[in-house]
């Protein structure tokens, strides 16, 4: 099975080999694949064949096949669960950090839905399946190394009326952060579009052109408690966009400590002597991935009417870095 791409390149000044150039634009295209492709013949520059290393130019037509891997069967699998409420209708679950949310290219088990399955089949109970198999149940998301709250539906009626709230705003969400430096304002919003990195689409950027595209997104912040060179923030969504988080507190020099994608490994705001490098270090060992948390998720049930409010504690890791900040602020 293959999938046909045809794209124009923009008015692009850097010198880009074409197999680069397509792996950063097609979803899951590995550059081994891509160069088996263009070796095959299946991908042609203003319908030409041409080789691997060609540098591309403005305005060239790039119409390329690339081969689709049969998807990979998702069965349950015995993972606990952290299961914060239950009804009838739907789940709260406290999603640990590190667990993908549902099944995708690469990631065919050890998901969220992975267990949700299992336990479901084992309660002989049923999943939505709204949104396909591979999302059994699954009414948003959260990065694989967020953790934190998430609504799991089980039936389609349920599903619908929830993912109606998320389209309206409707819905409680709180998230808690560690950034790297102190914000100017210690309250206020962050508001930009979001659109997929033209350089590298695992990648969300900020776009401020009409032309370039892109989805509104809306993030209110407010500082909890400074420390050295970190902060801890609570962040509330007006909009629930892909890394919006992420992408928003990067572009104000302020990103998610820990956060390897969007520049959170590295120091920012900060005077970087011989001990501060020590500590640095010390708690980027203690925090292998971003240190953002869904605390707070709430809203009306939508087939009971109730009102529904839930908190989750901060992980562990999240926990042990807090405590050594405020242990070297005495």
């Amino acid at each position: 099975m293959e999938k046909n791409y045809k794209f124009t390149v923009p008015n692009i000044k850097d010198r880009q080999r074409l197999d680069k150039y397509i792996t950063m634009f097609v979803e899951n295209a590995t550059r081994t694949k891509v160069q088996k492709s263009i070796n095959m013949g299946n991908v042609l520059v203003n319908g030409n064949f041409v080789k691997s290393n060609y540098i591309l130019k403005p305005f060239d037509e790039i119409e390329i096949e690339l081969p689709v891997p049969d998807k990979q069967e998702i069965l349950p699998e015995n993972i606990p669960l952290d299961i914060v409420f239950e009804d009838d209708y739907l789940l709260i679950v406290n999603k640990p950090a590190g667990m993908v949310t549902h099944p995708a290219y690469k990631n065919y088990s050890g998901t969220l839905v992975n267990a949700v399955m299992y336990y479901s089949m084992q309660k002989k109970d049923s999943l939505s399946n709204l949104n396909g198999f591979e999302r059994a149940g699954i009414v948003h998301r959260l990065d694989k190394d967020t953790s934190g709250l998430l609504v799991i539906a089980k039936d389609e009626v349920t599903h619908s009326k929830l993912s109606d709230l998320f389209m309206r705003h409707n819905i409680e969400r709180e998230y808690h952060s560690i950034v790297w430096g102190h914000l100017r304002q210690k309250s206020g919003m962050i508001e930009a579009k979001l659109a997929r990195d033209k350089k590298d689409r695992k990648k969300v950027a900020i776009v401020r052109n009409d032309e370039e595209g892109g989805k509104n997104a809306i993030t209110m912040y407010e500082v909890i408690k400074e420390f050295d060179f970190l902060s801890l923030i609570s962040l509330r969504l007006k909009t629930g966009r892909t890394h919006q988080i992420r992408v928003h507190l990067s572009s104000k020099g302020h990103p998610v400590f820990g956060d390897e994608t969007y520049g959170g490994r590295q120091p920012h705001s900060v005077n970087l002597t011989n001990n501060v490098k020590a500590r640095i270090k010390n708690l980027l060992d203690l925090m292998p991935r971003q240190a953002l948390h869904a605390r707070v998720l709430g809203f009306v049930h939508p087939r009971t009417g109730e009102k529904l409010h839930f908190e989750s504690e901060l992980p562990d890791d999240m926990k042990n870095i807090l405590e050594i900040l405020d242990s070297e602020k005495d």
